[in-house]
């Protein structure tokens, strides 16, 4: 047998979801290529997974809001090469955050968070249709968080992105899971362990503690249960958050 395909956008830190998404599926034997604007970053990701001997994987530096930057990540996945089957599995993992306040937002920041929380997801949920409907199989599952539900004082600008994130997924969903493709959204309700957060808002953690964040491997494990669905019983919409959390 081929050895199966999956590739991963927005790929950043190996203590983040990406990271962990590449990591879970090549413990199941895929090959997993790992897309991430940081080059070092991926890099770290993909010698981890190879080291580690759970599998193989490489790393394509790619700028989810650049249109020919990701249907070159397609082409290669569709493409992997000798032994390997095109990709079935398609994660849009990019996302960025920040509070702002409104009135102090600039059309520029906007149009940023715009871009990359949802522009990048039609963009790699339109190749992955083109993809993967000739094949009539395949997994395609978007990332989104709290902001996809709500807005928040400060938080505009996100939820904007992440609601039309949310409507790409569900729209998405009710045109091509009829044929053969599993479309899902992750509501990621809550602060995610990992260096992102480490970085941005260190006094979170301390404030929260372990038990009320969410711990990336485990996000992870939804993404992996999420693609060995049976088709009698799809998830469209999964919403994970601490036990912990307020909601």
């Amino acid at each position: 047998m081929n050895q199966p395909t999956a590739i991963v956008f927005g790929v950043g830190s190996v203590r983040g979801v990406g990271g962990a998404v590449c990591r879970r599926f090549a413990r199941e034997g895929y090959h997993v290529i790992a897309t991430g604007r940081t080059l070092s970053k991926i890099e770290e990701v993909v010698a981890q997974i190879t080291a580690s001997g759970i599998g193989s994987a490489e790393a394509i530096r790619t700028d989810v809001t650049d249109e020919a930057q990701v249907i070159a990540a397609f082409d290669r996945a569709m493409n992997p090469g000798p032994g390997r089957e095109p990709a079935d599995v398609i994660v849009s993992n990019a996302g960025n955050n920040a509070l702002i306040d409104f009135t102090k937002l600039t059309a520029a920041q906007f149009e940023d968070f715009w871009r990359v929380g949802c522009y990048s997801g039609f963009l790699v949920g339109r190749e992955a249709a083109r993809r993967l409907v000739p094949l009539g199989r395949g997994t395609v599952i978007f990332t989104g968080a709290s902001g996809s539900l709500r807005g928040k004082p400060g938080f505009a600008h996100f939820a904007a992105a992440k609601a039309g994130l949310r409507m790409i997924a569900q729209s998405m969903a009710r045109e091509y899971g009829p044929r053969g493709i599993h479309v899902a959204h992750i509501v990621i309700d809550g602060g995610i362990l990992g260096d992102r957060l480490q970085g941005a808002y260190p006094q979170m953690i301390e404030h929260l503690g372990p038990e009320g964040l969410l711990e990336y491997d485990a996000i992870a494990e939804n993404y992996w249960m999420l693609h060995r669905q049976p088709k009698s019983a799809w998830t469209q919409e999964l919403d994970l958050r601490p036990f912990k959390e307020n909601w």
